[in-house]
């Protein structure tokens, strides 16, 4: 499988470097922010991107003509512990996307090195990492959106936590699900490429 291999580079060492120092990064952040009492500490903050307004011209320098636009950041600078929580949870679907789907990236590059890039085995990795980017991506972006808007509607007094609110934070996530859907169709164009392999093989 040495040509497998060598088809595989340099992609194969940068995945597998990326995603060793993105586990190093997160156990020394997570490490660092309990030793240090990081956690719960800092401002909790929420951009409305359903809202916005124009801005003062006295406050900016637009030139003749041209309009300047805001988009409002509430901010709290003493935040309650559920407050804090709804918070830090709001990042984490992003971040499990990222770190689940290196490590998938990882496990297909590594095993079609070892077992070869046309067999039936890559295209079900190749079908794994579909469905993780296309399922996920749209889990997560739903989860961080709603958790987003909570935390706007604890924020502010004419926000509530309504289908509308999430819906105004709400951003699909369009590469990442042509992403999924691309690597699904490689998995069908794998798998009939290792069938027609095997059956060369019969025959030969």
């Amino acid at each position: 499988m040495s040509e497998d291999r060598k088809m595989l580079e340099p992609m194969a060492t940068v995945v597998s470097i990326a995603l060793r120092v993105l586990l190093t990064l997160v156990t020394l952040g997570v490490v660092f922010r309990t030793v240090h009492g990081g956690w719960g500490s800092s401002s909790v903050c929420v951009t409305d991107d359903s809202t916005g307004g124009s801005a003062g011209a006295n406050r900016f320098f637009p030139e003749q003509g041209v309009d300047v636009g805001t988009i409002p950041q509430y901010c709290a600078s003493e935040p309650g512990t559920s407050l804090h929580l709804l918070d830090e949870l709001s990042a984490l679907p992003s971040a499990l996307l990222l770190i689940g789907g290196l490590f998938l990236l990882h496990q297909l590059l590594k095993g079609a090195a070892r077992d070869g890039v046309h067999t039936a085995r890559t295209a079900s990795r190749f079908r794994l990492l579909g469905w993780w980017l296309l399922l996920g991506s749209l889990l997560s972006e739903l989860v961080e959106s709603n958790l987003k808007a909570a935390v706007l509607a604890e924020l502010t007094t004419n926000h509530d936590l309504t289908a509308g609110s999430w819906l105004g934070l709400w951003s699909a996530p369009y590469l990442l699900v042509l992403t999924g859907l691309g690597l699904l169709t490689f998995a069908r164009i794998t798998r009939a490429g290792a069938a027609m392999r095997e059956d060369l093989e019969g025959v030969v």
